[in-house]
């Protein structure tokens, strides 16, 4: 009977020991955390280790505040702060977060792929010794191997505004204090999914806009409404400078009451200084963010705004 007991237990231990196993197995490989499901597209590059094409993502450019993290087990790996524009067309960083990224030879037996420490998800590749920030270093990664967690220390609001060409609205909008980021689009229309081409073909009913991120306590509302006045001719009906058709219209897209108090009382203010505005307020239905290439338009060129220029209203 003792015997019999003995043989019960160390078969229990065996089991037990082998379970353990299998289980360090799968922590092993998939980073003993609950994994996200992924779309045949995210697979075929986060699983089967393949590359995005260039500009294709929507964190290339993005200037929030936060936290990138792994699209399929959404372990922390790197730091907004660490993010800069290496013009490769996929987000870049000059650091990982302590212990976060793996580095092993890439198959090509030429380049350093890197993986997520926790799952083992193909991020893309690191390079070195291009000079391109002080710390010598770019970890460029898939977008689509990428989540992105806003910090949350402040709050936000959000502004829309049409004037005329978006690039240029953007353009002024990016240089305030307190805006958190800006992201140029298409809103007040009538399709769903517009595309540049539709919206200057007058198809859609679509405005040129800007959504305007800010941060409340550094800026407000009426200071981005009054800029918006003042960077554009209120008083242009359906265009601005040469730009001229409904998608460059004059208006704003209130959030909330508090801001279509804001804008109704700027209107009337310019109107009582014998401006003939306008401008129209309209609702904030979908906005439908504009093709890559739109985004950031004068800084990634370098130029200026033709059809914007600054006078002084309020």
């Amino acid at each position: 009977m003792g015997t019999g007991i003995s043989r019960l237990v160390l078969r229990l231990m065996c089991a037990a020991v082998a379970f353990a196993i299998v289980v360090q197995g799968i922590g092993k490989e998939e980073g003993i955390v609950k994994l996200n499901k992924l779309t045949p597209e995210e697979a075929r590059v986060i699983v089967h280790k393949g590359t995005e094409p260039p500009f294709s993502g929507r964190f290339v450019l993005n200037k929030e505040t936060g936290t990138y993290t792994c699209k399929r087990c959404e372990s922390p790996l790197f730091g907004s702060a660490s993010k800069f524009d290496s013009g490769s067309g996929w987000p870049s960083f000059d650091e990982a977060l302590p212990g976060t990224v793996t580095r092993v030879p890439d198959a090509d037996g030429m380049r350093t792929e890197i993986i997520c420490a926790a799952c083992g998800a193909h991020l893309g590749h690191v390079f070195a010794g291009e000079g391109l920030t002080n710390k010598n270093m770019r970890y460029c990664v898939n977008d689509i191997s990428l989540k992105f967690a806003p910090a949350t220390t402040s709050k936000t609001e959000t502004a829309v505004f049409a004037g005329g060409c978006f690039w240029g609205v953007e353009y002024y909008m990016t240089r305030v204090e307190g805006v958190v980021s800006t992201e140029v689009g298409y809103i007040g229309g009538h399709e769903p999914h517009p595309t540049y081409e539709q919206v200057c073909a007058n198809a859609t009913g679509h405005a040129e806009a800007v959504s305007v991120t800010f941060d409340p306590d550094k800026t407000s509302f009426e200071t981005l409404a009054k800029l918006f006045f003042e960077i554009h001719d209120p008083a242009q009906l359906d265009g601005q400078g040469p730009d001229i058709g409904r998608q460059y219209r004059s208006a704003i897209f209130p959030q909330n009451q508090a801001q279509q108090r804001v804008a109704q009382a700027l209107i009337d203010e310019l109107k009582q200084k014998g401006v003939p505005v306008v401008t129209q307020i309209e609702v904030a239905d979908a906005f439908w963010p504009a093709e890559l290439y739109h985004q950031d338009y004068y800084e990634k060129t370098g130029k200026t705004p033709y059809c914007h220029r600054r006078v002084q209203r309020f």
